[in-house]
């Protein structure tokens, strides 16, 4: 079913890349929630949201596009739901719960007329492979901050974190152990550097243990089939909101789809991705049905790269990560224990293997160097994948016109550029 051979892997391989992935993204179990609560939700409900969200659309990639990419709900886009929609301008959840939905049901619009493929095959090369490394330095800024070795600071704004601190160096040496294994090609050195690190910090009181194992499952009653789909199609104020959700669904997606496909080795050299049809139509449906299990836009996790970089090649992969999604209904306590600081040694290390590409970019070509390095600059700079994507493509546009090379431009490349300078004055 998922062509294992052909993709030259195994069911061992695929399943520690599913244990890997799941270990890496599943801090999204305590912090959706706590997330969401703030906009008045149920917080055992939505955990139950998270888990099923994440569980259904994970199967769906797998199973439909047969790729290792895991879905859930997009941190970010849970932010923007509850600071901006609900708290800022003063909507009630269902009313946001129901702007998520249509914004979902826009993208399965257009994925399934394979507008949003044409989006993916319209991307230059360049930019394509900046795309996958500009992602993998978020990842690794990301890690750094989990780790605590990079703080914020008043004047530099990023500055040296207190190395002396137990969990910094526990999370150091947890980089150390999976880099070293990593060197030696030990299969399944992310999940066993994450294991470690947790160990010791369970074994040491640096992180709390779990207070039980099993616990019977949230339930769902407060948040399923709450959301209200008459208000934002009835205000023309909510219309633009809806678009925002969309646009920035739209742009997160393309890129970690096309990371992740880097990272598997699924996108050629010519950077076509044969999956990516697929791909983005159970990416498409992921986001109506969070909102109507009662969670914000589910969306595809660019964590799945560090069960890729694991050895995953298909969606087993993914298949594995939909079951532990599954069993964290009945084991939250313990899922959510796992430390950020266990985790973060991973992420840094899956940015440094999406660095591989950048040696492929022609940067002598300013028209195609300059555009790829806004791109991959400032994804982590701007904390936003998005936002990288956006000024991607449009340095590439107006470089291209400078140069008198309109012709090298694809013509979906105008509306993209259009649609992103929308999206900015909406957000």
């Amino acid at each position: 079913m998922f062509r294992l051979n052909e993709h030259g892997t195994t069911p061992r391989t695929e399943i520690v890349a599913g244990v890997t992935t799941f270990l890496t993204m599943s801090y999204i179990l305590f912090v959706n929630p706590q997330i969401l609560s703030g906009a008045g939700m149920d917080r055992n409900a939505v955990t139950a949201a998270t888990c099923l969200a994440a569980a259904i659309s994970t199967a769906v990639m797998g199973i439909w596009a047969n790729v290792p990419i895991a879905q859930a709900p997009g941190m970010g886009l849970n932010a923007f739901f509850t600071f901006t929609v609900c708290v800022t301008m003063n909507l009630p959840w269902p009313h946001a719960l129901g702007i998520v939905f249509w914004s979902g049901i826009l993208n399965v619009i257009l994925t399934w007329t394979t507008i949003r493929e044409r989006v993916v095959r319209a991307i230059p090369t360049p930019l394509k492979r900046a795309i996958a490394i500009g992602i993998g330095l978020f990842l690794a800024l990301i890690g750094c901050q989990n780790m605590g070795l990079v703080v914020s600071h008043p004047v530099t704004m990023v500055t040296a974190g207190d190395l002396s601190r137990p969990t910094t160096l526990l999370s150091l040496a947890g980089f150390a152990l999976t880099g070293i294994l990593l060197a030696k090609k030990v299969r399944g050195a992310f999940l066993i550097g994450i294991l470690t690190v947790s160990a010791i910090a369970f074994a040491t009181g640096l992180s709390p243990k779990p207070a039980s194992v099993f616990s019977a499952p949230p339930s769902l009653a407060p948040t399923l089939l709450q959301l209200d789909l008459l208000t934002p199609l009835k205000e023309p104020k909510l219309w633009g909101v809806i678009l925002a959700f969309m646009f920035v669904d739209l742009f997160d997606s393309v890129g970690t789809l096309l990371a992740v496909g880097f990272s598997a080795k699924l996108v050629r050299e010519d950077g076509s991705f044969p999956q990516i049809r697929r791909a983005l139509q159970a990416d498409a449906l992921a986001t109506p049905l969070g909102a109507l299990l009662g969670t914000s836009s589910t969306t595809s996790y660019i964590e799945s790269a560090s069960g890729a970089e694991s050895g995953g090649r298909t969606g087993l992969t993914s298949i594995v990560v939909a079951a532990l999604f599954l069993l964290g209904l009945f084991v939250v306590p313990l899922v959510t224990s796992v430390p950020p600081f266990a985790t973060a040694p991973v992420l840094v290390l899956v940015g440094f293997l999406m660095m591989s590409d950048i040696g492929k970019i022609d940067f002598s070509d300013t028209t195609e160097g300059l555009p790829a390095f806004v791109t991959l600059i400032l994804m982590p700079l701007t904390y936003s994948i998005s936002i990288g994507l956006g000024f991607g493509f449009l340095s590439y546009v107006l470089l291209k016109f400078a140069h008198g090379r309109a012709c090298d431009i694809h013509p979906i490349l105008y509306p993209i550029c259009a649609l992103f300078l929308i999206t900015l004055a909406l957000t």
